[in-house]
């Protein structure tokens, strides 16, 4: 199991490790929880995925997490921060933040405890500038937690996927500087 990064009162985030995979994939990788996401993918996109969160924390030294759930010691989702990487995006190499909630978890909270020690960490240890998030208009959930977080929609950001379907385009982003953080 992978190392204790972050800890709230219900969840703890940890690093992800190479048994990880099989556990997202069970678990998070529903057609409801990806529906905004390009859909369910594949067990060797998630192992993708998750070579490229550990080498993010061996080079960066912040990745994504796994989301446990204290109470029961269950995954609960997926969150953390890495640099935005869509070719696509203009703000290639920024500090992007992020998460997924499990389909029965949805409602709960979890997405915003998370994220809020996800930021904190972000502008402290990892000492980002500013933080950005990606979405979609459709994901209203998402961007609705990005408003709560005090993020700020930045249209000059927005960017067309030709990956994802058309109700998912553009990408949209929200961006949150350390200085909005710091008086919110």
């Amino acid at each position: 199991m992978g190392d204790p990064v972050l800890e709230t009162e219900r969840l703890v985030l940890r690093k992800i490790d190479e048994s990880d995979a099989e556990l997202q994939n069970r678990v998070l990788n529903t057609p409801p929880v990806m529906k905004h996401l390009g859909g369910v993918t594949e067990l060797h996109e998630i192992e993708a995925k998750h070579a490229k969160a550990m080498a993010s924390f061996a080079r960066d030294g912040f990745g994504f997490m796994m989301m446990i759930e204290k109470a029961s010691g269950e995954l609960v989702g997926h969150a953390g921060l890495k640099r935005v990487d869509n070719p696509l995006a203009s703000n290639v190499g920024d500090h992007e933040i992020g998460w997924i909630v499990r389909e029965d978890r949805w409602r709960r909270g979890y997405a915003h405890e998370a994220m809020l020690a996800v930021i904190d960490w972000g502008f402290g240890r990892v000492g980002a500038p500013h933080l950005v998030a990606l979405t979609s208009e459709a994901n209203i959930g998402s961007w609705k937690l990005m408003e709560k977080l005090g993020m700020v929609r930045r249209p000059d950001l927005d960017f067309s996927d030709p990956g994802l379907p058309a109700e998912d385009n553009p990408t949209i982003q929200y961006s949150l500087t350390k200085q909005q953080w710091e008086n919110l």
